[in-house]
């Protein structure tokens, strides 16, 4: 993990080539695969069942139940408005994943790279309401609205664990957040941050403790109208940012690529599978948490905290004087 500085911004600023445009986001699009398969066989095995060949192609064949499926129709829907929220979901994940490094290879290095990732997350936020919107009906509406009030309690929380990271390494450009970590990954000394993020991914993905807009109370919530390939579409949009979530946690705070003997895209391969594997492990072990407690949380706790962690964050860069940990 301790490589020369020098070696690490020569890997990070090479430029990516032709194919990384695809290969980053199909790659991501793989883990999120795999991510909901492994859901829905440990959901199998907590409800008793043997892990059996159909309990493990049972996400291939829900995945072909929901594309030959019939579309729902509600009455009065706004049909533009409505597919164009579901699209969005996940396109928005897609274009997250643009600015994570996978190794020395990333779609876009773009020297605002952190707030891209940010934006791309709030996006989704227009995206689910205007899904909820759209649809007509009761249920999906309040579900689209429980989501942007569970967004008002996670962001700023959100945002300060980025400004943490970006802050350590004095920079908006992951690259050299990566860079900053050549010696100590964030998640080391900004273990508030780390958290406070991880939480944040389950919320900006509605799922584990913070499925409260597509909430068993409502009937699925956003997702009580949906049937078909656009169930299946704001499903993928759901694990898509679970996952570019995930990715993006080993630039910010695990040291990216960093490893000892295998290459960088190996150990960012293995990083983020590790990360997505304790987000699956973990979230059917955590309570729902509703929409007023959690804000109630957040503007309690977890801003406070975020904000001294920051603080300790911005006291360390000025007495180090500029150089890396």
């Amino acid at each position: 993990m301790n490589w020369p500085r020098q070696e690490w911004e020569r890997l990070m600023v090479a430029n990516a080539p032709p194919w990384a445009v695809l290969l980053v986001p199909v790659i991501l699009a793989g883990f999120a695969f795999a991510a909901a398969a492994a859901d829905g066989i440990l959901t199998a095995r907590a409800a008793g069942g043997r892990l059996t060949g159909a309990v493990a192609a049972a996400p291939l064949a829900e995945v072909a139940r929901l594309l030959t499926g019939q579309r729902r129709v509600t009455p009065a829907e706004d049909r533009v408005l409505w597919r164009s929220g579901l699209i969005a979901v996940p396109v928005a994940a897609a274009l997250a994943a643009v600015v994570i490094p996978f190794g020395s290879v990333t779609v876009s290095r773009m020297s605002v790279g952190v707030v891209w990732f940010n934006a791309m997350e709030v996006l989704t936020w227009a995206a689910v309401w205007v899904a909820g919107w759209g649809a007509n009906g009761t249920l999906s509406l309040v579900g689209g609205y429980r989501f942007v009030a569970q967004g008002l309690a996670y962001q700023l929380p959100l945002m300060l664990a980025l400004i943490c990271a970006a802050a350590g390494a004095q920079s908006l450009n992951v690259a050299q957040v990566v860079t900053a970590q050549a010696h100590v990954w964030f998640a080391v000394w900004m273990p508030a941050a780390f958290a406070v993020y991880l939480a944040a991914v389950y919320a900006f993905s509605f799922l584990g403790p913070f499925s409260y807009p597509a909430g068993r109370d409502l009937a699925g919530g956003v997702m009580a109208e949906l049937s078909g390939p656009d169930r299946l579409m704001l499903q993928a949009g759901r694990w898509l940012l679970l996952t570019a979530g995930a990715g993006m946690a080993v630039p910010l705070f695990l040291g990216g690529g960093a490893g000892p003997l295998l290459p960088a895209w190996v150990w960012s391969a293995v990083k983020t599978l590790a990360v997505l594997a304790v987000l699956v492990w973990a979230r059917r072990r955590l309570p729902t948490i509703r929409a007023d407690r959690y804000a109630e949380l957040a503007w309690v706790v977890l801003i406070p905290l975020t904000i001294v962690q920051a603080l300790v964050v911005s006291l360390v860069v000025l007495t180090r004087g500029g150089v890396q940990l």
